[in-house]
């Protein structure tokens, strides 16, 4: 009972560590109860038009053809000859709903987003089109609803094609765009015998948003590097150049439409985006018409790279943005509010106004940036007790009041350029103001986890010693009363801790991970006997052998944080393993066992060298994988059925399940070639792939209990579905690691052989359904240390070894095409975790069998497991440092959700097998006491 509260209070610490990283790092950035600030002149435009081609590159649209020809003719005169151009930076992660929230909110939407789904507000916002008097949208259904949802009054509205026609299948995906372009045009030919619509769209300040996917679909099925994708580009080109002569003679040509032409995010060559690569993050921005500056020749704006050149334009003057300066740039043209949450800074150079005008709007910008710091700092002051806050001295209150009073004295002298200076300073110090707010109590947070964290682990050090190393010590009454004591001193320890949030009206889960460590590190100071025990005996251990485990303990957890980063360390590490049998002498007793630990470990070793992401898709790569199962399956049935026959029903189940093997690799040919070929996915094939799916989890549990038959009949089923998940040599990843699973037991067994124990077993003999005999279990040893480790070890294997799951990136959107070809998000996301897991089952099975048949409580590993993962946690917290990139924020941050969320799942798996176990450990006990 004892150990299933250990492991319980265990999750539930686990999880609020989990938890924490999102509160420290991803709080919304967004902030209420500021004014709207618009500019006080005439605006240029009375109607501005967005067009936004999700998925274009920059790039992709810039790069003449090999011929020397634009791909977007139209774009590319606006560039040279009426307009203003440059690359629009994006920020990750690069998806559609981040790239739409910052070009028309003007913020970057915080993570909350990802767990809500890119369809809903994860909070509430102000954008452009909530600002405007009338917004008319046309596009995704996955995006035009949130821009209504989040408006005040009715004034936004959606027209939007059914969510069926977003298939990767599809034969010809720019038939998207071309929807939008027609329902457009059909709109305003319905508009001219429609009064009440007619008066509506020649009232001022109004915005038309063309949502253009097709781009995005092509690029997901044929590769932005496609003729499908390069021709869609052509297509939304003359698109645009069609919609913009309709809507001049609409309005007779009266010169008051503003256009904007970008895109929420880029692509990778091999079709996906999310990370920040640049073919992701940079896109194309293009603007013309009212107010906007007319083409420039190249002057004073030099960029260190070498796009101009590549491009061909080197003569077209370039100004870059961020993509969140979109926002205010539109705000700007038609005289609405900037959005009050927006963080853009307005663009002057894409602006053709009078220098007065200029001045007057980056000033509104620069107050409405400066508000949301006021409100900032206001909200952050209610809640620090007052000799504790400690204010932004660059903005303190007099500070903020000379700022706006010289900036506004610069404007009314006239001094419109110095003006624009003094405003874009006051921004730049009013973001960072904003920053250090938004980040005040991080280190405050950030230290108490680590507090509670180091607490955790330091406890479970001890907790294993005191049950494994024979540290038991009677409670004495000087014992007793000491504990009483300890008690009394934390509990007055926690009152102060709360009484402080208190004070400071700090949010509930501020409680949490500040008096989190208060019980945990009285636990710890609970075991003093355990940790004086430890000390007394010091003398009398190996010190040399545990300095030794310690030291390769400490490397091997440090080559698993740098593999993080560098996925070849997981090949050094490989290679390292398959040296063991040499180095610990088990090469001379087992020869055959340990040549094929030895080359299943320097074959595994090949995988992370390979390319994550870039590669082509290649289905003879998915055949060679049906093929070695197939292979490995029958190698394994015949030296079965020379040891002991198979029954019957097991002889059948694994033909089948072989059969099954040869039908899956031929579902994945006939899909990808009846794709290529553009006529969509066969639903035969569809339903056989969902059926395969669901049948991996049933077919196993029909299988032999033996441990070698039924680990067989699991990993059949899983490479099924790996195989159909599959688009080129990953597929051959789950048949390796297999081999090298299977080398693993035979070799632990040998080891077990090796140290002469007592209680072994043969493993054609063990059984999963046998009750435990509590006798045979022994205690944890050194060499138990080494097993933990492998198995953290070959998990961040299975996690890394031919794809990083830190990345969104990494993952090819092709491989759920037998599964469903339709935009799902929810649905193919959940299919590619399930492949990413697929490994991760195939080395818990294995490590579930070597604590079988080497006779060890599985709970005994799990919390040398579950130490080595928290050092890892651990070791990823403190690389996360506020001053880096977002990029590298993110990274780390990643690496630490991945570790937290395979420890929680391990600790899930402990408290289930603890359960398990403990039956089957009371049953063998009733059983020995009936025979005695």
């Amino acid at each position: 009972m004892k150990m299933m509260i250990f492991f319980i209070v265990g999750l539930i610490v686990h999880v609020v560590f989990f938890l924490s990283i999102f509160d420290i790092y991803f709080t919304s950035p967004l902030v209420h109860g500021m004014t709207p600030q618009r500019v006080p002149l005439a605006p240029p435009a009375k109607r501005l038009v967005l067009f936004v081609a999700d998925g274009l590159r920059a790039d992709s649209l810039f790069k003449p053809d090999d011929n020397g020809t634009g791909r977007a003719p139209y774009l590319r005169s606006v560039i040279e000859e009426s307009g203003t151009w440059g690359v629009s930076h994006t920020r990750v992660p690069t998806e559609s709903r981040p790239g739409h929230v910052a070009l028309i909110a003007g913020f970057y939407e915080d993570v909350s987003a990802v767990a809500k789904g890119w369809k809903e507000n994860p909070v509430e916002f102000d954008s452009v089109f909530n600002e405007s008097r009338h917004t008319w949208c046309w596009g995704s259904p996955d995006i035009l609803p949130m821009f209504a949802k989040g408006a005040t009054g009715d004034h936004v509205y959606t027209y939007t094609y059914p969510p069926e026609r977003e298939d990767f299948a599809s034969t010809d995906a720019s038939r998207l765009d071309t929807w939008v372009f027609d329902e457009v045009k059909d709109f305003l030919n319905v508009a001219k015998s429609n009064e009440t619509l007619l008066n509506m769209l020649h009232e001022e300040q109004n915005v038309f948003f063309l949502h253009l996917l097709g781009i995005d679909t092509n690029g997901h099925a044929h590769r932005p590097m496609s003729k499908e994708y390069i021709e869609n580009i052509g297509l939304v080109d003359s698109g645009v150049a069609e919609f913009v002569s309709v809507m001049d003679d609409f309005y007779g040509h009266d010169g008051k439409t503003a256009y904007i032409f970008t895109s929420d995010h880029g692509m990778t060559n091999w079709g996906s985006h999310g990370a920040g690569h640049p073919s992701e993050t940079l896109t194309p921005l293009v603007a013309w018409g009212a107010g906007v500056q007319t083409a420039q020749r190249e002057g004073s704006h030099k960029y260190d790279d070498n796009y101009l050149k590549e491009w061909g334009l080197e003569t077209s003057m370039r100004v870059d943005v961020n993509q969140a300066d979109i926002a205010p740039l539109m705000s700007s043209l038609i005289g609405v509010p900037f959005p009050v949450n927006s963080v853009g800074v307005l663009p002057l150079n894409y602006l053709n106004n009078s220098q007065h005008f200029k001045a007057e709007s980056i000033y509104a910008n620069a107050i409405q940036i400066l508000e949301q710091f006021r409100v900032k700092m206001a909200q952050k002051k209610e809640t620090t007790i007052s000799f504790l806050f400690t204010l932004y001295q660059p903005l303190t209150d007099s500070k903020q009041m000379d700022f706006m009073r010289n900036a506004r004295n610069l404007i009314q002298k006239g001094q419109f350029d110095e003006a624009i200076r003094y405003c874009e300073d006051l921004i730049v110090q009013a973001m960072e103001g904003l920053s250090y707010y938004h980040t005040y109590d991080r280190l405050f947070l950030g230290s108490s986890v680590v507090l509670g964290f180091i607490g955790w682990t330091s406890y479970v050090v001890l907790f294993i010693l005191k049950t494994h190393a024979s540290l038991r010590k009677p409670p004495t009454n000087m014992h007793m009363v000491t504990e009483r004591s300890l008690g009394q001193m934390f509990l007055c320890i926690g009152l102060l801790v709360a009484l402080f949030l208190m004070v400071q009206s700090s949010p509930w889960t501020y409680y949490i991970y500040c008096l989190l460590p208060v019980p945990v590190w009285f636990s710890v100071m609970r075991e003093f006997e355990t940790l004086a025990s430890l000390v007394r005996s010091v003398p009398s251990l190996p010190l040399s052998k545990c300095f030794g485990y310690f030291l390769l303990v400490t490397f091997g957890i440090e080559l698993l944080v740098v593999s993080f980063f560098y996925r070849a360390m997981l090949t050094l590490g490989l290679v390292v393993l398959a040296l063991w049998p040499l180095v610990s002498g088990l090469y001379t007793k087992a020869k055959f066992r340990s040549l094929s630990w030895m080359l299943s470990c320097l074959f595994l070793a090949v995988f992370p060298l390979l390319p994550v992401v870039g590669r082509e898709p290649d289905v003879n790569y998915v055949i060679c994988a049906g093929v070695l199962t197939l292979f490995n399956s029958s190698s394994y049935l015949w030296s079965s059925w020379r040891c002991s026959p198979l029954i019957r029903r097991d002889r059948q189940l694994f033909i089948c399940q072989m059969m099954q093997v040869v039908l899956c690799a031929y579902i994945l040919t006939s899909t990808h070639s009846s794709l290529q070929l553009k006529q969509g996915l066969p639903l035969f094939n569809q339903l056989v792939s969902w059926l395969t799916l669901v049948s991996s989890f049933l077919i196993p549990l029909l299988s032999s209990t033996r441990l070698f038959h039924r680990l067989l009949s699991i990993l059949m089923s899983l490479v099924c579905v790996y195989l159909l998940l599959s688009t080129g040599y990953e597929a051959l990843f789950p048949p390796v690691l297999s081999w090298l699973m299977f080398a693993w037991i035979n070799i632990e067994q040998e080891t077990m052989n090796t140290q002469g124990s007592s209680n072994r077993t043969e493993l054609s003999s063990t059984d999963f359904a046998e009750n435990i005999d509590i006798t045979k279990i022994r205690q944890l040893r050194l060499d138990d240390i080494r097993r933990s480790y492998y198995f953290v070890f070959f998990i961040i294997i299975a996690f890394f070894g031919c794809g990083n799951i830190a990345s969104i990136n990494s993952f090819d959107p092709a491989s759920v095409y037998c599964f469903l070809t339709v935009f799902n998000p929810f649905i193919m996301g959940g299919l590619l975790m399930w492949k990413v897991l697929i490994p991760f089952v195939i080395v818990m099975c294995t490590f579930e069998s070597i604590q079988v048949s080497t006779q060890l409580s599985s709970r005994s590993l799990f919390l040398v497991v579950l130490v080595i993962s928290d050092l890892m946690a651990l070791h990823f917290f403190f690389l996360v440092k506020d001053h880096g990139s977002w990029l590298d924020i993110g990274t780390s941050i990643s690496h630490y959700v991945i570790v937290m969320s395979m420890t929680i799942f391990l600790m899930l798996l402990s408290v289930m097998t603890h359960i398990l176990t403990s039956k089957r450990i009371l049953i063998g006990r009733k059983r020995k006491m009936h025979f005695r």
